[in-house]
């Protein structure tokens, strides 16, 4: 079995903190994805520092090749101890799933995972090691697909303690909340920002320590393979629409032109929505064999400003109420965001015809531009993106 591994995560700075004091380090290595969750003590400068330090050598470590044992070793010899609390500088947890579904998880002082398997919360076996007098727990398995993984800084099972419960939410709740959360989302992304927006209203807006989710889901390989434009020769229309139908997966045609053609080409009917929700996105359309069928540069445009968003991090719930919209933007953000773990973009290189007096027309710059975006922000994503042009 070859797997996939979607991840994300969601932090929260403690109350009046501009830093945060937990780091997340995701290494992708040739034959493994790798998850690094760091807390250090404290919050502020100090503790982002001794975060931000682990995370970096462990995640450095492991990209040249080391094994995730001798990683643990050198962190565990390297890192002090507080002489006034007794306790690390910094606590980690590791995860790391192989391409063939082996999996190797590690903690040290962290919460344990949340490991939720077919809709149930899974009580591992761990095995505790002592490496310079610090416990680490460790866990050897093989996934499953549909796998869903949560790790976690202690701010979690602290939200809202001595706030609006007495003594937290423990590790049972965050669980049993995780669990109930499953059940309603199939993303990483969006279930770290439901469980998230959860400890932030435990808490009341008012962190009282830096609190970090990371979530690790194994998915399967899913292929969305995007037409938008005109080829520049018309004898190449049958090409190219033959290419693209070619390919496995969610089938998307951006643009009037781009759809008359798939249209002509595969003896389609173009039906446009009549369900006109959104007045700054135009209308959607659908053809038979045809997942979505948008308009081009306008859809394209906001689809990608969505997406900018949620690269940089700035997306909580209400980011997942604007993808679930019915609007050709908000549909081609969600498709690609939850639903994508490669794009291919079939792009036709043709001018206008009002523009033929000139070398380009402002028409095929915007288009190669708008491409440019897409492929830029959706590998930044950590997805592979493949482009063609005709």
């Amino acid at each position: 079995m070859s797997v996939s591994v979607d991840i994300f995560w969601k932090s929260l700075n403690k109350h009046r903190e501009e830093l945060c004091g937990d780091k997340v380090e995701v290494v992708k290595t040739k034959d493994s994805d790798i998850v690094i969750l760091a807390d250090g003590m404290g919050s502020g400068v100090k503790a982002n520092i001794l975060a931000t330090l682990t995370s970096k050598i462990l995640g450095t470590m492991l990209l040249n090749g080391a094994t995730i044992e001798s990683c643990v070793e050198t962190i565990a010899k390297t890192l002090p101890v507080c002489k006034v609390r007794k306790v690390a500088y910094a606590t980690f947890s590791i995860l790391q799933i192989f391409n063939n579904g082996e999996a190797y998880l590690v903690e040290f002082d962290n919460p344990g995972c949340v490991f939720v398997r077919d809709g149930k919360i899974i009580h591992y076996p761990y095995e505790e090691r002592t490496i310079e007098g610090k416990t680490i727990h460790e866990y050897r398995f093989q996934v499953r697909l549909n796998d869903c993984f949560v790790l976690m800084s202690d701010g979690v099972i602290y939200a809202g303690a001595g706030e609006l419960l007495n003594f937290g939410w423990t590790w049972k709740d965050m669980a049993e909340y995780t669990l109930k959360c499953t059940k309603r989302t199939m993303s990483a992304s969006r279930l770290a920002a439901m469980l998230s927006d959860a400890c932030n209203d435990l808490y009341e807006e008012r962190p009282g320590d830096d609190t970090t989710i990371a979530v690790a889901k194994v998915i399967a390989r899913k292929a969305v393979n995007i037409f938008t434009g005109p080829p520049k020769n018309k004898e190449d229309d049958e090409r190219i629409i033959h290419e693209f139908m070619a390919q496995e997966g969610k089938k998307v045609i951006a643009g009037g032109t781009s759809a008359n053609i798939a249209a002509r080409i595969l003896k389609k009917d173009i039906v446009t929505s009549v369900n006109y929700v959104d007045m700054s996105v135009p209308p959607t359309a659908s053809i038979e064999g045809i997942d979505l069928v948008t308009e081009g540069a306008l859809t394209l445009g906001k689809s990608i400003s969505l997406l900018q968003q949620y690269e940089s991090g700035d997306f909580d719930v209400e980011f997942f109420e604007e993808l679930d919209k019915d609007n050709g933007a908000s549909k081609l953000t969600k498709l690609i965001i939850e639903d994508c773990t490669e794009l291919h973009l079939f792009v036709g290189t043709a001018t206008n015809e009002a523009y033929q007096d000139k070398a380009l027309s402002f028409e095929l710059v915007m288009r190669k531009n708008l491409v440019k975006q897409i492929e830029e922000v959706v590998g930044k994503l950590g997805k592979k993106v493949s482009v063609r042009y005709y």
